[in-house]
């Protein structure tokens, strides 16, 4: 009896990942879509090239440049990185931004939530009576 009940509880359980997966890979790639037609409309607006890029250009420029990955990708020819720029400032600035935008984005993705805080027992030494 206990072997049927737990097949019924790993199949039931197999759906519900599968789904979790799908929803994941779908909303993936909805927000690339979105993404790559974002990036697609801002590069022109933040890539100037009469404009001489420093370093908040640049760390807008590098949290921008993991996102222009989508419209490469969709066949657009978009900038990822300022020519006229100040040099080192720049570049300086271009990798806070890489390294910023890394750190929320993974930050965000493996990010796991505290499941339900479990009591503590009643016979255990941290309970208090």
């Amino acid at each position: 009896m206990a072997a049927d009940s737990l097949t019924k509880e790993q199949s039931s359980a197999r759906p519900t990942r599968l789904r979790r997966w799908a929803i994941k890979l779908a909303s993936l790639i909805l927000a690339g879509l979105v993404f790559g037609w974002g990036y697609d409309w801002a590069a022109p607006r933040f890539y100037r090239p009469e404009q001489v890029a420093g370093f908040w250009h640049g760390t807008l420029h590098g949290a921008l440049m993991p996102i222009a990955l989508p419209s490469l990708l969709m066949g657009k020819d978009v900038p990822i990185y300022a020519a006229n720029s100040t040099g080192r400032s720049y570049k300086l600035g271009y990798i806070a931004g890489i390294n910023g935008c890394g750190f929320v984005f993974f930050g965000l993705a493996f990010r796991r939530p505290n499941r339900r805080r479990q009591e503590p027992q009643a016979n255990s030494p941290d309970s208090f009576q």
